[in-house]
């Protein structure tokens, strides 16, 4: 038994020790420290040709990330990806693709164990059995690196005892075993890196890998995530569009929650690439969104995508950056001078007389995005303007003529009415060469003819009407995905000699007999019991809709329930949950009653001004039901004589006292309110956090106004001291609370603390919320009701994604007994509970009208389903783009530097 006693100021360990040892050796144990690329730098020579080697690493991931792969290879990536990977596969390809090799040759032989278990493995030692059998032990403060094995002052305790091997060989276990295997995804971007080449756009020569060229190295892939199959699915359809017609003309109906910033922003980037590559003069790209989306537009395509963009603020009338600053001189005029290749427009300043709204329907534009796109509709009713476009409708009919691609996003593409997807497919249709719907005497134009076709309840078998609906357009072959379609359109044009991009096709005499028997025949063809032409329409083919439920059966989005509170039979205090609720609502106090009871005689004094009346009765009731603290600001703003904007469903909304009829009552609000000394909304968040444990599970609130979250979050900060606490606002206002104390933070590192579990709560404003991932939380508190079921449906996909450890999430719902939004909610409640993922089923708002008689508000909300349901036939042919491809994109190792895709994004408009 010998023990030798080694130091790098005296030997080269590498040589000395490393080599003189791994040389002929049966196999090698070593505990590692932290996993890095150049595990095999230095011994890969030697570590070749030992037939058994197992090496165990650190990596900062919990348990919980652990038992999820996908989490787990996420956090990882992220973790590996915080350094500069352009620099690290320059420098090292020589490393990635020795380690590469040696894992596709071994395998699994790489674990990383969670700091849970081993905090960080810091002690770093390892056995090895020599060719002669003896076994070697060895404990050293040297990783397992180039650095480590040659550079570093390191000392080396070198032990062949039976005791010290032993020992040796049980930590290794302890640790081999509670770890994980070296996710795949790590070993595919082993393999990446090991090919990375960085190129200019021009060397780009398919279309295929532009997209991904372009966005593997974005905020999204370093963070470890990843556009999903069906997103990767949707850009691919926009390279069809694009080599079919020349032009993108789409409707992305994705149910809500299934990312469609990220789809359309990523399709904007692309064809970006695409006019770039064909040296096309640089034209606007405009994303025209409501107002209380347009900073979720903004934050989202630089935080995922990588992408800065300009949002014009309609106000202070000047582009402002993603930090709230003007980048631009102020004035109307200098909308058309946006400073960044896409700018971010709110749709409620489309839809009044404006300076804005006439430069812009001047311009000529490479990409205008409409999001929420179902509030461009043809006005409904009986009076003189039924049937007429509403001002956004009529906007965007103009603004799409001057439109190279034109994509529009919703995720209720069907209002009340049938006409309202035609609304939305004639804007498509503008601007166009004519392929979306035909030509003028085409049938596609008429709803009332085509609808029983499009939902199965008529058939087509004639030839003569069959070829009428399919001449104009006609479609390409690779406008459909079934064989037998793909087959009959090619013939089809192949036999009137069609150019590629022609829509218009001949007349039915001027097919070959044997064309109109195949016409016939796919005619009287069913597949799953659709028919020929609920498959192949221009409907299907320029409205994009994969659903939820699909996405589940196919495992691509895990199945998470959700349980709804409050619910008497859920809590485990019920005696406490009795005195704070009753049914749905809060119970209140006779201080809240009085003031909500000044806030509505508030509204039927402004209600008295007639137009708008409906936006200015409900806003204070609202902001009142948020918290007492959200009212006294709004009303003291309106007092002092300042103006309050806000997005309604047709127009930005101004509000401004007028009257002394008005003072008074605002007056009068205010002194209620300040009577008020506790809010019945923070008992009963402190009673869930507190008694049901919802603070242990972790919980993330979510309110409509800051006001209200700054609130929150200073409540618990001084009811839970020891608490570390997030607020997530937009701009500048997000905070870190703890001890106490608070700090201004960046959003990017309070997401990292969240990832990271070293924050278990979480106040959130809905500006903020689509960005921010929360699988690490359990529980969502909602403080106020927002009266948009899809709002809703965003708060609780902040939880309910992939990641989650929980197979049930609880969601509380808060609102006041006697309010307004306790009949709202009764009406939602009823049509959510059990039915959760119903998403695309409910209205995406309540609309002020259906407040008017609140009595028949579940009947309205029962007719929007119902004749939503009737339009079916539309979802047919995506199934398809919503697997993985097996071009993975996270494979590509042809990279446009990030650098030169956000220069290229900096580009302004001319103007």
């Amino acid at each position: 038994m010998t023990i030798l006693r080694l130091s790098s100021r005296t030997h080269h360990l590498d040589q000395s020790f490393l080599a003189e040892q791994l040389k002929g050796a049966r196999s090698y144990r070593r505990i590692a420290g932290y996993f890095t690329s150049s595990l095999f730098e230095i011994a890969h020579e030697w570590l070749e040709p030992i037939p058994d080697v197992r090496i165990v690493c650190n990596v900062d991931l919990a348990p919980e990330d652990l038992k999820v792969a996908q989490l787990r290879e996420a956090r990882m990536l992220g973790r590996w990806n915080e350094r500069s990977i352009e620099a690290e596969s320059l420098l090292n390809r020589t490393r990635y693709q020795r380690l590469d090799a040696f894992l596709a040759k071994r395998g699994q032989v790489i674990r990383v164990a969670p700091d849970s278990v081993c905090g960080f493995v810091h002690g770093k030692a390892g056995v090895i059995e020599r060719a002669d059998g003896q076994k070697l032990g060895f404990i050293g403060s040297m990783n397992e690196t180039r650095h480590g094995w040659q550079q570093h002052y390191e000392i080396l305790w070198q032990d062949d005892s039976p005791e010290a091997v032993a020992w040796i060989e049980a930590e290794f276990e302890f640790l081999w075993n509670a770890a994980r295997p070296l996710p795949e995804a790590v070993c595919r971007e082993v393999a990446r890196r090991g090919r990375r080449v960085e190129v200019q756009l021009p060397a780009l020569d398919s279309e295929a890998t532009l997209t991904p060229a372009a966005l593997i190295e974005s905020p999204l892939y370093r963070e470890g995530m990843a556009l999903q199959p069906w997103q990767q699915g949707f850009v691919t359809e926009c390279l069809r569009h694009y080599h079919d017609h020349g032009q993108v003309r789409l409707l992305l109906a994705d149910e809500v929650g299934l990312g469609k910033t990220l789809s359309l922003g990523t399709a904007a980037l692309t064809l970006c690439l695409l006019a770039e590559k064909a040296q096309k003069r640089r034209k606007p790209i405009v994303i025209f969104a409501p107002a209380t989306l347009c900073e979720q537009w903004q934050t989202e395509m630089l935080d995922k995508l990588g992408i800065p963009c300009a949002r014009w603020h309609s106000s202070r009338k000047v582009w402002l950056d993603p930090e709230e600053r003007a980048i631009s001189p102020g004035g109307p005029a200098q909308i058309a001078r946006c400073p960044l290749r896409i700018g971010i427009v709110s749709t409620g300043l489309m839809v009044q007389p404006s300076t804005e709204k006439e430069v812009l329907a001047g311009i000529s534009f490479s990409l205008v995005i409409l999001d929420e796109a179902h509030k461009a509709r043809s006005r409904q009713g009986y009076g003189p303007d039924a049937g007429e476009p509403n001002a956004l409708l009529a906007f965007m009919l103009a603004v799409a003529d001057r439109a190279e691609h034109v994509l529009l996003g919703t995720a209720t593409p069907i209002q009340t009415r049938a006409d309202d997807l035609w609304d939305l497919v004639r804007v498509l249709h503008r601007g166009g060469t004519g392929f979306v719907f035909g030509n003028d005497l085409a049938p596609w134009h008429d709803p009332e003819r085509v609808l029983p076709i499009l939902c199965g309840a008529e058939r087509v078998d004639g030839l003569d009407y069959g070829w009428r609906l399919l001449r104009s357009p006609l479609p390409t072959m690779a406008s459909s995905n079934e064989p037998n379609a793909r087959r009959l359109f090619r013939n089809l044009r192949e036999a009137l000699d069609m150019a590629p991009a022609a829509h218009l096709a001949g007349a039915l005499s001027d097919l070959p007999l044997d064309l109109r028997d195949d016409l016939e025949t796919e005619l009287e063809r069913a597949i799953d019991g659709a028919t020929f032409f609920q498959r192949e329409n221009p409907f299907v083919r320029h409205v994009v809709l994969r659903k939820r439920t699909t996405l589940e059966e196919r495992g691509l989005l895990e199945r998470i329930a959700v349980h709804v509170h409050p619910d008497g039979g859920l809590v485990q205090a019920p005696h406490r949950f009795n005195a704070l609720f009753q049914d749905n609502a809060l119970r209140t106090t006779p201080d809240f009653d009085r003031a909500y009871e000044e806030a509505r005689a508030f509204g039927r004094v402004l209600a008295k001004r007639g137009q708008g009346s409906g936006f200015m009765r409900n806003l204070m009731e609202q902001r009142v039901c948020s918290s007492r603290v959200a009212g006294l600001n709004t009303a003291r703003t309106l007092l002092a004589g300042r103006e309050i904007q806000e997005e309604t469903e047709d127009i930005d909304a101004q509000l401004a006292i007028q009257t002394d009829a008005e003072r008074a009552a605002l007056a009068s609000l205010i002194t209620a309110l300040e009577g008020m000394d506790d809010d019945p909304k923070l008992t009963a968040i402190r009673f869930y956090l507190k008694d049901e444990g919802w603070l242990a599970l972790g919980c993330i609130i979510f309110s409509q106004y800051y006001d209200t979250a700054r609130w929150v979050a200073d409540a618990l900060a001084a009811e839970f001291p020891e608490q570390t606490i997030g607020l997530y606002a937009g701009a500048d206002r997000s905070r870190l609370y703890r001890d106490g104390q608070a700090v201004g933070i960046e959003r990017e590192v309070l997401k990292r603390m969240v990832a990271d579990r070293e924050v278990r709560l979480m106040v959130a404003t809905d500006a903020a919320c689509e960005g921010l991932n929360l699988q690490t939380l359990g529980t969502l508190i909602n403080v106020d009701l927002p009266w948009n079921p899809t709002r809703l449906e965003q708060r609780i996909g902040r939880i309910k994604r992939f990641g989650q450890v929980r197979p049930a999430v609880d969601m509380l719902n808060l609102v006041h007994r006697g309010t307004v939004d306790e009949t709202v909610y009764a009406r939602l409640s009823e049509r959510m509970r059990n039915r959760y993922d119903l998403f695309g089923g409910l209205p995406d708002t309540i609309r002020d009208d259906w407040i008017d008689d609140l009595g028949t508000l579940g009947e309205k909300m029962d007719q929007y389903i119902e004749e939503r349901r009737q339009a079916t036939g539309f979802d047919l042919r995506y199934n398809s783009s919503i697997m993985p491809s097996d071009a993975a994109w996270r494979d590509c190792a042809t990279v446009l530097s990030r650098r030169d895709v956000e220069n290229l994004m900096r580009q302004g408009w001319s103007g």
